[in-house]
């Protein structure tokens, strides 16, 4: 028989959802915002818990990071690395961080010498034309499919931009909500 999900349980239990469930509201806070670092967002979960399940708060979140805003990307960008950058700290989010950017960090592709010097200058470039980190939802991919990512997005106007940060930062907060309800 194969193992299941805490979702899947026969009994309906969910360990993790549960003991996030239980936490005072500051540690709450705190969790979810090594998830995503939007007020807004955490207030909103904050307000809605306990939730019922799984389901419930995955929807929830997507939904509350949907509408994230300019000032809030900015805030949000403050607390990750550029990618190909090691996070510091040995904190639950720059674990996650470690993690996410693990496949570019080891430079798994073939020419991972020169697509990360490829990416490195379009990095720069992008910092210059948007005056902020290139921030994308890098769990999984390899290098060259971040270097792609990225020379497309520098020809989008700010405005489109930030929607597509905003979009990629709910990617993220998604994936580390489910990390935060596995490590609970």
């Amino acid at each position: 028989m194969p193992e299941t999900t805490p979702e899947e349980r026969a009994d309906g239990s969910d360990p993790g959802l549960d003991r996030l469930n239980k936490l005072p509201e500051e540690e709450l806070r705190a969790r979810l915002a090594q998830c995503l670092n939007v007020d807004r967002w955490v207030g909103a979960l904050v307000s809605e818990a306990p939730f019922p399940d799984r389901a419930a708060l995955l929807a929830s979140a997507d939904g509350h990071a949907r509408s994230i805003t300019a000032a809030e990307v900015a805030t949000a960008l403050d607390r990750h690395p550029r990618i190909g950058e090691r996070a510091t700290g040995g904190g639950t989010e720059s674990t996650w961080s470690r993690g996410e950017q693990s496949a570019f960090a080891a430079g798994t592709d073939d020419a991972s010498e020169r697509v990360q010097r490829v990416f490195a200058h379009a990095q720069r470039e992008y910092e210059d034309r948007f005056g902020q980190i290139y921030l994308v939802c890098a769990s999984g991919r390899p290098g060259h499919e971040l270097l792609a990512d990225l020379v497309g997005r520098l020809s989008n106007d700010r405005d489109t931009e930030l929607r597509v940060v905003g979009d990629e930062l709910r990617k993220i907060a998604g994936l580390r909500l489910v990390k935060l309800l596995e490590d609970a």
